[in-house]
């Protein structure tokens, strides 16, 4: 089985997104059994938080429903209990490589490096534009789930 961490700021926005992204991937190739997905921020200043709304209402958008998630933050044991832990920024890299320094086994990716176009996610915190969020995860999941079959 793989297990998949995303990783954003709060966790309520563009990780939590890849989190439902990925596993309607997986769900739509039939093969569900074979993943383990979640999300968790660097940060602690949104625990126990939902899906920030505008984030949800895209997801619901686009037939997939985000409800029941609550913001979590990582933790140095994650790197142990995880196969790939994905953010979705540079700063983020920067936290993840802070609480998993030197990354020994190769666990630590930004989720559009999977793509033909490496970059970041864009954060609809400050862009406010939330359906160009969901169209970067959504390649960048696609992308991730091609390499992982």
């Amino acid at each position: 089985m793989t297990k998949i961490l995303f990783i954003c700021h709060g966790n309520i926005c563009r990780s939590a997104c890849a989190e439902f992204v990925m596993k309607e991937i997986v769900r739509r190739e039939g093969v569900s059994d074979r993943f383990h997905i979640e999300s968790k921020g660097t940060s602690a200043e949104e625990l126990g938080n939902g899906m920030y709304p505008p984030m949800y209402k895209e997801l619901k958008k686009h037939g997939i429903d985000g409800g029941g998630h609550r913001a979590r933050r990582m933790r140095q044991s994650d790197y142990g209990e995880f196969d790939l832990l994905v953010g979705m920024d540079d700063e983020n890299r920067y936290f993840m490589n802070r609480i998993w320094p030197g990354d020994p086994e190769g666990k630590l990716h930004l989720l559009l490096d999977y793509t033909d176009h490496p970059r970041e996610v864009s954060d609809p915190w400050y862009t406010r534009d939330f359906a160009q969020a969901y169209d970067d995860i959504r390649e960048g999941c696609e992308a991730l789930f091609q390499a992982l079959i």
